[in-house]
């Protein structure tokens, strides 16, 4: 049998363990599922016969190096900043990883003791990064291989609630890290190019500048700015680009309603309330509101934010209990994006029984033969309830496919690396499939950007 060590039982194992587990008896696999949390690691496992639960704390040294001296190749499904002390083991130990997080400046630094060792250390293999990279990839060398020049290159993703499961006024769940998604954008301003121009968005302009996405079958979208852009430009060969844009997907209105909770300062991280723990939703919201002896502090709220109590805005604020004198906020030295966190996880959980939706839409305009062309691609995936979501599928997937192609020899070249050369995406996308995420192409004339939104 050979040996697959898996450490850290999330969200996103699950389906990852499924599909090996399924594949086990032919491939002779056997599953070594690690995680801080024993009984997360026995779920997962299913009492399987080719699976192995563990309890594993990854700072213990001496534990962890036992099992990745066991295994024949090791993923990660640690979070990212954690990634780094099994990685230096597995130089250590000659082993072959795959995670699905960006590659830090401390994982590049183990390229050439990889390539000396021949192993393959695969990142950005999950959905994004991951599936963007594979799937625009793919598109970006067939143009070339015709002789075509990139102009524009314009690539979205959005983890969002599926449309029978879309029951609030914000058009939102949670469907991955509810921290990331309060504090997305911050950090410094986007940055992207446009016709040739360099652009910047700071952040607290950053949800006032959307795109209008539609995607057939599902509507229309919105989509605001990534942090860096710009970084792509040699990621994917792009150096001669005129545009080039990366965003996140959410619908129609999202943002604008969003941008509020920015301008208030409700998703800053960077200082603690005091007394946060026995603060209430009310309170918590009157604390960035000014002083009046005589206004209510829904009264100030509209007045700040100049929003009309027969808004929509105002509705979707009412919506999330931001007023509550009962509700508490019972965090301990909170920063205001904590304590935000805190508030929407109440209204925008997934519940048991309802489905999250990934949504990818990639634009590519280009030049052939005198001809400006652009093709649109777009991919959704629906989950299938709380354990099978679309955000699992769409990360675990492509995980456990590299890592038995890895396994098997089928990808072979030696280094750190992330999925952009055909002999790693064509056989990763066209497995991924037969699981239901698929890309629909269509072809039309060169549009360039959108004046009006960016």
């Amino acid at each position: 049998m050979r040996h697959i060590l898996i450490i850290g039982a999330g969200k996103s194992t699950g389906v990852l363990v499924d599909y090996l587990l399924k594949k086990s008896d032919d491939e002779k696999l056997q599953l070594i599922i690690a995680d801080k949390d024993l009984a997360h690691a026995e779920f997962l496992a299913q009492n399987h016969p080719n699976a192995q639960a563990i309890e594993l704390d990854v700072f213990n040294a001496a534990q962890r190096q036992t099992y990745i001296q066991k295994a024949d190749i090791v993923i990660s499904m640690l979070p990212a900043r954690f990634h780094i002390e099994v990685a230096r083991d597995c130089i250590t130990y000659e082993k072959s990883m795959v995670t699905a997080s960006y590659v830090s400046p401390e994982m590049q630094d183990l390229h050439d003791s990889a390539v000396e060792k021949n192993l393959v250390f695969m990142n950005e293999i999950g959905v994004d990064p991951g599936i963007d990279h594979m799937s625009a990839m793919q598109v970006i060398d067939r143009i070339r291989e015709q002789g075509g020049k990139m102009l524009l290159f314009e690539s979205f993703t959005g983890g969002l609630v599926a449309p029978e499961s879309d029951d609030n006024l914000w058009n939102y769940k949670f469907t991955w890290n509810p921290r990331n998604v309060v504090t997305a954008g911050q950090g410094g301003a986007a940055k992207f190019l446009q016709e040739g121009q360099y652009k910047y968005i700071p952040y607290h302009k950053l949800f006032r500048r959307t795109e209008f996405l539609d995607v057939e079958g599902y509507g229309r979208f919105e989509a605001y700015a990534n942090r860096n852009s710009l970084k792509y430009r040699s990621v994917y060969g792009l150096e001669d680009i005129l545009t080039l844009y990366r965003g996140t997907m959410r619908r129609v209105g999202f943002s604008k309603a969003w941008n509020m909770f920015v301008q208030l300062g409700m998703t800053d991280d960077t200082y603690v309330i005091e007394d946060s723990e026995n603060m209430s939703y009310r309170s918590f919201t009157n604390s960035f509101l000014p002083y009046s002896p005589t206004d209510s502090v829904e009264l100030k709220m509209r007045h700040v934010l100049k929003v009309d109590q027969d808004d929509i805005m105002w509705d979707k604020l009412l919506e999330l209990d931001l007023f509550s004198k009962t509700k508490m906020v019972e965090l301990k030295n909170a920063t205001p994006a904590q304590v935000l966190q805190k508030i929407l996880e109440d209204s925008w959980t997934l519940q048991p029984g309802e489905k999250d939706m990934i949504v990818m839409y990639h634009k590519f305009g280009y030049e052939l033969n005198g001809e400006k062309k652009q093709i649109d691609s777009t991919m959704v995936c629906q989950g299938d309830g709380h354990l099978q979501t679309a955000m699992a599928k769409t990360v675990g997937l492509p995980v456990a496919i590299a890592a038995l192609k890895i396994l098997n020899k089928v990808i072979n070249t030696p280094g750190v690396q992330i999925p952009i050369t055909a002999p790693i995406y064509e056989p990763i996308l066209k497995e991924l499939e037969d699981y239901g995420i698929r890309f629909r192409e269509s072809e039309m004339d060169y549009l360039g950007y959108n004046p009006l939104s960016l």
